[in-house]
C-alpha cells in the first residue's frame, strides 16, 4: 500500500491512529495493557497488515523471517552457553544474505554464467533490501554488544515497522531499541511530523512525478529521435526527480514513524551542495551510508591499516552500493564511478593546488559527475546508456527528429524546475533554518506556516485525485 494512495491515508493511517493511542489512553486505567505492550503488538500487526497490501505470501515470509533473526540473535547473545557467537553470526549473516541473493540477484548471476534465463521466477519481497540490511544491523549489534537482542515483539516490529519496511530510512538495531520505551508524542511533535509528511508528499507528488512523466517521454522517444538539448535537459529533470522522489519518500517515513513517538534521523541533507563526491555521500541517503560504514567500511578496517587498504575499502563499500541498488550492468557501473571518484579524491585533498581551489568550482565538478552518474543509474542497459550519451555529444544520427526540447520542455516543467533547483540547494542556507526556528516560536508566523501547509496538504490530495499513481523509485530495491 503505498503512502501517496487515498486508502492509506483516509483509511489505514487514521485507523491505525486511532488504535495506538486509543490502547495508550485506554492503559493509563489499565496496567495490563501497557504491561503487555499492546500498543506495540498492535503497531507490529497494523505494519503485517500494511505489508500483506503487497501481497499475503510476503506477510507471511516476513513473520517467519523475523522469528529466523529472532532466534539467531538469541544464539549469538547467550555467550555463557554459547562459546562460538562469531560462529552464530557469520551463519546468521550468511543466512539473510543468502536470502537475498536469491530473490534479487540468482537470475542476473544465472544469466552471466550460462547466457540463459534461469528458468523460474523468483518474486523478491517488498523492500527485501532494506528488510535485509535491518536484520544484519540486529544480529551484529547483539553480537558487538552494542544492544541487547530483545524479545521477540522488538524483534519483529524492528523488522516490520510500516513507515520505513519498504524503502527505508534504514535505522539501527541500537537505534531503534533505546525507542521501545517511549512516550505517546506530545503536540508539538504531532504537528511537526504532520507537517513533513506533507512536505514530503508535495516533494512526490508535484514535483518528481511530474519530472518522471516527462523523464520516461525522453526516454521512450531516444531511440526514434531526439536532440541533444533534450537530452541534456532529460538527465537534469531525473537529477530532480530522484532527489524529490527519494526525499519526499524519507520525509513522509520520519514523519509517519514520529506519528508513533519513534524518532528516525534525517535521510537527506541538500545533497546537491556538495563540494566533492566524498561530501555528497555524507549528505545523499545518509542512512545507507552509516549502515555501509558500521558493517563493512569499519569491520574492513576502515583507515587504521595504511593509506592503500583504506582506498581498498572505499572502493568496496561503494561498488557493494552499487550491487546493493540492483542487479544490472548499469548499477555495477554507477557503483564503480562513485567508488572511482571517492577514491581519487582522498589522494588529492590533502595536495595544496586542491585546497586553493575555488568552492564553486570543486561544487561544478562533484555535480557534473553526479549528473552523469545519475544517466548510469536510470537507464537499464549499456546500449541505452551508450545510445544516451551519443545524442548528448552529437554523436547520434538521426535521419529526422521529430520532437525537440520545446515540446517537452513547456513554461510548467520550466517554473517546476526553477522552484525544484530553489529548494535542493538554498534551501540549506543558515538564514532560512532560522526563519524557521523563529516562525515556531512566534505566534502570528506559526499560523501562518500552518496555514500554508494545510493549503500544500489540500494541493497534495487534489494531485492523488487526478494524477495515475506512480510509485516511489526506490520500491523497486
Amino acid at each position: 500500500m503505498p503512502f501517496t494512495h487515498l486508502v492509506f491515508l483516509f483509511v489505514f493511517l487514521p485507523l491505525c491512529l486511532a488504535g495506538y493511542y486509543g490502547i495508550e489512553l485506554i492503559g493509563w486505567k489499565w496496567k495490563t495493557l501497557q504491561t503487555l505492550r499492546m500498543k506495540d503488538l498492535f503497531l507490529w500487526i497494523a505494519s503485517l497488515g500494511f505489508y500483506a497490501c503487497a501481497g499475503i505470501r510476503d506477510a507471511f515470509f516476513l513473520v517467519g523471517y523475523s522469528i529466523l533473526v529472532y532466534a539467531a540473535g538469541r544464539l549469538i547473545a547467550a555467550r555463557k552457553q554459547n562459546p562460538s557467537p562469531k560462529f552464530w553470526l557469520a551463519l546468521s549473516a550468511f543466512g539473510v544474505l543468502l536470502i537475498l541473493f536469491v530473490c534479487k540477484y540468482a537470475a542476473f548471476v544465472f544469466r552471466i554464467f550460462t547466457g540463459s534465463s534461469l528458468g523460474i521466477s523468483i518474486a523478491a519481497p517488498l523492500g527485501i533490501s532494506f528488510i535485509t540490511f535491518s536484520a544484519v544491523s540486529y544480529l551484529t549489534d547483539t553480537y558487538r554488544g552494542d544492544a541487547a537482542p530483545g524479545s521477540f515483539l522488538d524483534t519483529a516490529l524492528y523488522l516490520t515497522f510500516f513507515p520505513k519496511v519498504s524503502s527505508g530510512p534504514i535505522q539501527l538495531w541500537k537505534e531503534f531499541q533505546g525507542q521501545l520505551n517511549r512516550k505517546i508524542p506530545d503536540s508539538t511533535q504531532v504537528i511537526r511530523s504532520i507537517n513533513r509528511i506533507i512536505i514530503g508528499m508535495a516533494k512526490k507528488l508535484i514535483l518528481a512525478d511530474t519530472f518522471g512523466a516527462v523523464v520516461a517521454d525522453i526516454q521512450s522517444s531516444a531511440a526514434y529521435g531526439i536532440d541533444a538539448p533534450t537530452a541534456w535537459g532529460g538527465a537534469f529533470l531525473y537529477m530532480l526527480q530522484i532527489y524529490y522522489d527519494f526525499s519526499g519518500y524519507s520525509d513522509i517515513a520520519i514523519g509517519l514513524s514520529g506519528l508513533f513517538g519513534i524518532q528516525i534521523k534525517d535521510n537527506f541533507h541538500f545533497p546537491y551542495c556538495s563540494l566533492s563526491i566524498s561530501e555528497f555521500w555524507r549528505r545523499w541517503h545518509i542512512s545507507l551510508g552509516t549502515w555501509f560504514r558500521e558493517y563493512v567500511y569499519i569491520p574492513l578496517g576502515g583507515n587504521r591499516k595504511g593509506f592503500f587498504k583504506t582506498l581498498r575499502n572505499l572502493f568496496v563499500v561503494f561498488l557493494l552500493t552499487g550491487i546493493w541498488h540492483g542487479a544490472g550492468w548499469n548499477y555495477l557501473l554507477w557503483g564503480c564511478l562513485n567508488g572511482v571518484c571517492v577514491v581519487a579524491e582522498r589522494c588529492i585533498r590533502d595536495k595544496s593546488w586542491y585546497k586553493k581551489t575555488p568552492g564553486w568550482i570543486k561544487w561544478a565538478a562533484a555535480m557534473f559527475i553526479v549528473y552523469i552518474s545519475w544517466i548510469f543509474f536510470r537507464l537499464a542497459s549499456l546500449s541505452q546508456i551508450c545510445q544516451y550519451f551519443a545524442i548528448m555529444f552529437g554523436l547520434a544520427d538521426f535521419s529526422f527528429i521529430d520532437l525537440s526540447w520545446p515540446y517537452f520542455f513547456e513554461f510548467k516543467i520550466l517554473v517546476l524546475m526553477a522552484a525544484a533547483i530553489l529548494g535542493a540547494v538554498p534551501c540549506s542556507w543558515k538564514p532560512l533554518k532560522k526563519l524557521e526556528e523563529t516562525a515556531e516560536n512566534t505566534p502570528v508566523l506559526f499560523l501562518l506556516q500552518e496555514v500554508l501547509l494545510l493549503l500544500l496538504g489540500i494541493i497534495d490530495v487534489m494531485c492523488i485525485v487526478n494524477s495515475t499513481y506512480s510509485p516511489f523509485l526506490y520500491f523497486q530495491y
